[in-house]
């Protein structure tokens, strides 16, 4: 009965090695740059399951380009997805800036059941804050001028030059800043106002869910 019961175990582990794959973490990204290698820098730490679609546009488009992702691969609109399916997820992200079409590529998402990261005015403030706290309400060129204050590296190589993994390793700080960072947005009553950022409940998730 012993040596029976040991081959039902082992067969059932293999079986949830084959069915219990990592959950998938697709990004839908606005640049070319600075998001997505900062998470493909994310991904190699964390050993999550990434996949990242750069330079996809503005915010609506953006938004548009997910839900066409997340359709095709059956994260939504297919009944009857297999239960590890279930926690995959599809995430936008973009900044505020000077989108027009910013709300509306925020509303498909919701719409859809997309995760967005929103960054405002720009992905940089999520950036600054692996360093520091920051509440300055900059514009886009003035948030890019102070990061590069502090990482010189990143201007001349137009982010490609900053050593991101280095910069991950002060994750939890920036965490706990942007989520500090938000919560004194809506104090002001000003949600989502600049500076904020979302990014750090995607940087979360993919760490809950990396194994």
């Amino acid at each position: 009965m012993a040596k029976a019961s040991r081959r039902r175990f082992s067969n059932s582990k293999r079986r949830r090695a084959v069915y219990d794959p990592k959950p998938l973490f697709l990004l839908v990204c606005e640049d070319t740059n600075s998001a997505p290698l900062y998470f493909a820098a994310i991904k190699r730490v964390s050993n999550a399951n990434i996949e990242i679609i750069p330079g996809a546009g503005t915010p609506e488009v953006i938004a548009a380009t997910a839900v066409e992702e997340a359709t095709k691969r059956g994260f939504i609109g297919k009944k009857g997805l297999d239960w590890y399916a279930k926690s995959d997820q599809v995430w936008a992200v973009f900044d505020r800036d000077e989108h027009h079409h910013f709300d509306r590529g925020v509303k498909i998402c919701a719409e859809n059941g997309i995760f967005v990261a929103r960054s405002n005015p720009c992905f940089e403030i999520w950036l600054i804050l692996h360093h520091e706290d920051f509440h300055r309400p900059d514009g886009r060129h003035q948030a890019l001028d102070h990061l590069c204050s502090l990482c010189p590296e990143y201007k001349e190589g137009k982010g490609r030059s900053l050593d991101y993994v280095k910069l991950i390793k002060e994750l939890s700080k920036a965490e706990a800043r942007a989520e500090a960072q938000l919560n004194s947005r809506s104090k002001e009553g000003k949600p989502f106002g600049p500076p904020s950022t979302t990014v750090f409940e995607l940087t979360r998730a993919v760490w809950k869910k990396r194994s």
